[in-house]
C-alpha cells in the first residue's frame, strides 16, 4: 500500500510538477489549493505525510503545520515545510512550528523527494 502525501501548494504549476516527483517514487499524492483546505483535509486524516508551502495566499504555511500538530497531536502526520526561498530562520522557524524537515523547492524536487524518504 503507497504511502499516503498531502500536498498543499497555491501554485499549480509547482503542485503538479511536485505531484509527479512524488508519484514517480511511488507515493500516493493529494492536493489542497490553500491552508484552509488543506487543514481541512489533514484533520479529516489518511495521511501519512503533510507536505506544506510556507507562501499561501490565505494563512503562512507554518501557521497551517502549527495548527494540524495542535489538533492531531499524537495521531499527527509527519510534517515537511516547504519554500522557495533559502533562509536558515525559516528553517528554525519550521522546526519550531512542528515541520519534521525543511525543504526548498527545486527544478528537480531531489531533495524533497529525498526528505520523503528519510520520513518513510
Amino acid at each position: 500500500m503507497p504511502k499516503k502525501i498531502l500536498l498543499i501548494e497555491d501554485s499549480m504549476a509547482s503542485a503538479d510538477f511536485t505531484s509527479k516527483a512524488l508519484e514517480s517514487e511511488g507515493y500516493e499524492v493529494s492536493l489542497a489549493k490553500n491552508g484552509a483546505e488543506g487543514f481541512q483535509k489533514a484533520v479529516q486524516g489518511g495521511f501519512d505525510l503533510v507536505i506544506i508551502d510556507i507562501m499561501l495566499p490565505d494563512v503562512n504555511g507554518l501557521e497551517v503545520c502549527r495548527e494540524i500538530k495542535v489538533k492531531l497531536a499524537k495521531e499527527c502526520p509527519k510534517l515537511i515545510a516547504l519554500t522557495g526561498v533559502i533562509d536558515a530562520i525559516e528553517a528554525v522557524a519550521a522546526r519550531k512550528a512542528g515541520a519534521d524537515d525543511f525543504c526548498v523547492k527545486t527544478k528537480d524536487m531531489l531533495s524533497l523527494v529525498e526528505a520523503v524518504k528519510k520520513l518513510f
